[in-house]
């Protein structure tokens, strides 16, 4: 997992996985690090993430029902927090950043992988539209630069960014998205027209218009 590569964890970490789902990025982690907590706010998603530790044999990994915006931590509690595709769905974005400020140790990092939109505002507009067209769960993707100032706004210090290329088949994505037939169409019109068609690049394909979703990573830093 790049988060893990480009974090270098070590053994004597503690590391906080915010919104983990099924838990696949505190998994990646436990094994390279003392204790890794992994919150998120559905219990069905902690039930599986401690099912597949057990399977594992990962005994360091411990779950806790917890909203993003309120982690029931003490301050200074972690060496890393890290949140994998998750933040878009964050209905405060910022009290998220300030509270993982708080519970990170000084010096500690934080680590976000996320989907994100272009920088020009008319654009990202149209790219959350869709988005939350597809999963009325999302709220809101950011740019990497929204992101930099955010964390800077708090008192992090971005040390690395960089933007990777996810490819999505357009049947898969509509179904597991469990888009009717009418959403679906509205979503292909979309796809199609500018400014999302030269920010994701639909092609033809056989599945429908396959495409490119950007997936940001921001890496930052507290303080001594």
């Amino acid at each position: 997992m790049r988060l893990v590569e480009l974090t270098e964890p070590k053994p004597h970490w503690r590391v906080l996985d915010v919104a983990t789902g099924a838990g696949h990025t505190a998994l990646a982690f436990a094994p390279y690090v003392a204790k890794v907590a992994a919150t998120d706010i559905t219990e069905e998603m902690l039930a599986e993430t401690r099912k597949l530790a057990a399977d594992r044999g990962l005994l360091n990994v411990k779950t806790l029902t917890a909203k993003a915006e309120d982690l029931p931590f003490p301050d200074a509690s972690f060496d890393l927090v890290v949140c994998r595709l998750a933040a878009h769905h964050f209905r405060t974005i910022g009290v998220f950043v300030s509270e993982a400020f708080r519970v990170l140790m000084p010096r500690g990092t934080i680590g976000i992988l996320d989907n994100v939109a272009d920088e020009l505002r008319h654009c990202a507009a149209l790219f959350n539209t869709f988005k939350k067209l597809s999963d009325p769960s999302h709220v809101r993707c950011l740019g990497l630069l929204e992101w930099r100032t955010l964390l800077g706004d708090v008192g992090f210090t971005v040390t690395h960014e960089e933007c990777l290329d996810k490819e999505i088949e357009f049947r898969t994505w509509v179904r597991r998205m469990r888009s009717g037939e009418a959403m679906t169409a509205r979503l292909k019109e979309m796809l199609r027209d500018e400014p999302l068609r030269s920010f994701l690049n639909p092609r033809d394909t056989a599945s429908g218009p396959d495409f490119t979703l950007k997936e940001g990573i921001i890496l930052a830093r507290k303080p001594r």
